[in-house]
């Protein structure tokens, strides 16, 4: 197997011999240049598989080499060095196929470990492929209320601005349950980071002892066990997303690390001299009230407004009307074909059941209720008492004797209960001049509960 190639662009003689030197002395091959006429020239004889430049050069700019060398021979990974000031040229690199830089004065020991890393990086049609083949579809939001077609316009909006070196953080807001990774997850696939790492950190899963070595990464022999060197999540998302999930569990110490990564774009290593680029794109999410703990003093600030760029907020269940039917078929089929069983239908008690539940658990809880009550219960068809919602009982109970208050029936009914509960939901509603807020107080119902009812019998006003 050929030794991997590099090219070096370096015009300060001394320390291009000494990055020479190092790097054929770990086994690559080198091709030292000290301008861009000369880069151009042994690419052209070699095409490297790495390019290690400076930016600041006597005929030019390494950017325009990075150019050149997109357009005349290919998509070649890159590190870039730098000098302090000059960080903002590094970042636009990124752009032109730099996967990370390194800080001058330079560490000839981390330089071995970086090469290797760069070297070793999946490139993107390896990473599409990967994709494709792991993958069983295109994340998506079920649904088709207003609050989420609202929230999938607001999705598609921001996923546009998800390109660039330093795209706008975004946070994810909501109860527990309503989906934040999967909107996460949505929000990258429609961006144009789509094909790169979706990386999730769930801050509140991570030891707190560890959770900065998993975050930044270490050097080996950082601290204790620290056995061998360890790229961290940050790193590991490369041009695609970090998702930081649950961020308000993150601790106070490494919020003030995780706001000097956010505003510079650059990270650390534990036990690191050297810093390293960042490109991914940040998304965070809490459903923590993250004003009431700043005003505790456990989340900081400064940290909240660089997160709090653009805000997506998704809505709870229970807003979203009969959203909760879709939902609740989709994990009926879903649970079924993971135990190989033919889906039981679910029965129109059933059906009201789930719309009459408040769900302040929110899809999460939709999802372990179906899988439940079709594991456990159902055959070929879901009744509501599979359930178990407390909810449908009380209604149950409360319904037909709210319709005998007026007598066994009702003005305007043919006598049976669904009769009897149409005339009074119509009766409610005229003393409360079709406010549906109103007359779903009085009916003892939530809104999705009496919007169900009102398209069942054709109530709609």
């Amino acid at each position: 197997m050929n030794a991997p190639h590099i090219l070096l662009l370096e015009d300060e003689r001394a320390l291009a011999r000494a990055i020479d030197r190092r790097l054929r002395r770990d086994g690559y091959t080198v091709a030292a240049c000290e301008n861009l006429a000369n880069a151009r020239l042994a690419a052209q004889r070699r095409p490297p598989e790495l390019a290690v430049l400076d930016l600041r050069l006597p005929d030019g700019h390494g950017l325009e080499f990075l150019e050149w060398l997109r357009a005349e021979i290919g998509p070649v990974p890159a590190l870039v060095m730098t000098a302090f000031g000059e960080l903002d040229d590094a970042i636009g690199a990124m752009r032109l196929g730099a996967v990370d830089f390194l800080k001058k004065p330079l560490d000839l020991d981390a330089l071995e470990r970086i090469v290797s890393d760069a070297l070793h990086r999946d490139s993107p049609a390896t990473r599409t492929e990967a994709a494709a083949g792991d993958a069983t579809g295109a994340p998506v939001i079920i649904g088709d209320s207003p609050a989420v077609r609202t929230l999938r316009r607001e999705i598609e909006r921001i996923a546009a601005l998800g390109r660039g070196s330093a795209p706008p953080n975004v946070l994810v807001t909501g109860e527990t349950g309503t989906g934040k990774d999967l909107a996460a997850r949505v929000l990258h696939a429609g961006s144009p980071r789509a094909e790169a790492p979706f990386v999730q950190v769930d801050c509140a899963a991570l030891p707190r002892d560890l959770i900065e070595a998993e975050l930044f990464g270490h050097e080996k022999g950082a601290f204790t066990n620290a056995h061998r060197a360890r790229r961290g999540l940050l790193a590991a998302a490369g041009a695609g997303s970090a998702f930081l999930n649950e961020i308000g569990e993150l601790p106070l110490g490494l919020q003030t690390k995780l706001l000097t990564a956010l505003e510079s774009r650059t990270m650390r290593e534990i036990g690191s001299d050297t810093e390293r680029a960042i490109e991914a794109w940040f998304i965070a999410a809490t459903n923590r009230d993250i004003e009431q703990m700043m005003a505790a003093g456990d989340f900081r600030q400064d940290l909240y407004y660089r997160l709090n760029v653009l805000t997506l907020a998704l809505p709870p269940l229970r807003e979203r009307g009969e959203d909760v039917l879709e939902l609740a078929r989709h994990f009926v089929d879903e649970t079924s074909a993971r135990y190989e069983r033919d889906p039981p239908r679910l029965t129109e008690a059933a059906c009201g059941a789930l719309i009459d539940h408040d769900w302040p658990g929110n899809v999460r809880e939709l999802r372990h209720v179906i899988e439940r009550a079709v594991l456990v219960h159902a055959d070929t068809q879901l009744e509501a008492g599979h359930l178990r919602l407390r909810s449908w009982q009380a209604t149950t109970e409360t319904a037909p004797a709210a319709a005998a208050t007026a007598g066994e029936r009702l003005p305007g009914s043919d006598g049976t209960l669904a009769g009897n509960e149409q005339a009074l939901i119509e009766r409610t509603l005229a003393e409360t001049g079709d406010n549906i807020s109103e007359a779903a107080r009085r009916l003892g119902l939530s809104r999705g509960a009496l919007r169900y009812r009102l398209d069942k019998y054709g109530l709609e006003r």
